[in-house]
Order: structure tokens, then C-alpha cells, then sequence
């Protein structure tokens, strides 16, 4: 498995594994061969369609994470970032509230997740989105996580 290995037109592997929390925990996010085409499904259905929107680069935030990263993250096990199914996304010039709506206006989804936005503050806050290879099973789950808690819908 090569890092430099594109898994889309304009996303590359070491892009959907690097953290820089398991570059300072020594934690090795290496994944299995066995994801490469859930690395490349989601390039191709939510990266790339969301890089075209914004018309210019973007880096994802967190795409892959091993267990053990997950966990020192705080992060339950259940995580879809766990199965290769999540990415959390910024893009910048584009408040994370206003990149919310397009993806639930423009994609399909798993779950969408306007993850501690502060309203009045468009850079604060992260978009967690995530997508299953089975169309179906994708539940267009729609969530606002603030101050612990989760709410229905996206709250600005």
C-alpha cells in the first residue's frame, strides 16, 4: 500500500489515514487493503462532489480512524470513522453552517453531524459526514452536536 496512491481525482491515500493525534501519540492509523474502495467510495460521493461546490482544494479533517486513535480521540467504538464510513470536512471562505445545508441539500448521506458550531462564529465547529456503501441502508440521519448533547435538524 503506497500513501500516494489516489484514491480519487483529487484525493490521495495518506489524506484519509493522517492524524496528526496519532502522529504525536505514536499510534500507527494504518488500515487494512481491505478499505481502499470505502476510502475511494467516499472521495467519490462526498469529497469530490464537495470540492466541485467550493471550487477549490480542500483537506479533509479526520477520515480513518484505527480503534486505538478513535479511542484516544474519545471517540465511541461504534464510529463510522472506525469502518471507513465517516469524514469530517471544513472549507475554507465556507461557513461549516452553510456547508451543512448544501451537503444535506446536495448529497446522500448516512448521517450529517454540524459538529460544536457556534453561531456568529462561521469557522467554528467541524461537518461530519457519513455514507455506507449500501444506498439503502443510508439513513439521512440529520444532527446538531452542541454542549454534549445532540439535536434533531442543523442548528445554527
Amino acid at each position: 500500500m503506497n500513501l500516494n496512491d489516489k484514491m480519487s481525482d483529487h484525493f490521495r491515500l495518506y489524506e484519509m489515514i493522517r492524524s496528526e493525534t496519532a502522529s504525536r501519540k505514536g499510534i500507527d492509523n494504518t488500515p487494512h487493503v481491505d478499505l481502499i474502495p470505502k476510502f475511494k467510495f467516499l472521495c467519490k460521493k462526498i469529497l469530490e462532489p464537495i470540492r466541485a461546490m467550493a471550487g477549490k482544494p480542500i483537506r479533509p479533517n479526520s477520515v480513518y480512524r484505527c480503534i486505538e486513535l478513535n479511542r484516544a480521540l474519545g471517540s465511541k467504538d461504534t464510529s463510522q470513522h472506525v469502518k471507513a464510513e465517516a469524514v469530517d470536512v471544513e472549507v475554507p471562505g465556507i461557513s461549516n453552517y452553510d456547508l451543512a445545508l448544501w451537503v444535506k441539500d446536495n448529497l446522500i448521506f448516512d448521517q450529517l453531524i454540524l459538529e460544536c458550531y457556534q453561531s456568529g462564529i462561521p469557522t467554528s465547529g467541524w461537518v461530519h459526514i457519513s455514507r455506507v456503501l449500501d444506498n439503502d441502508a443510508n439513513r439521512g440521519q440529520v444532527l446538531t452536536y452542541s454542549n454534549g448533547r445532540y439535536i434533531n435538524g442543523l442548528v445554527a
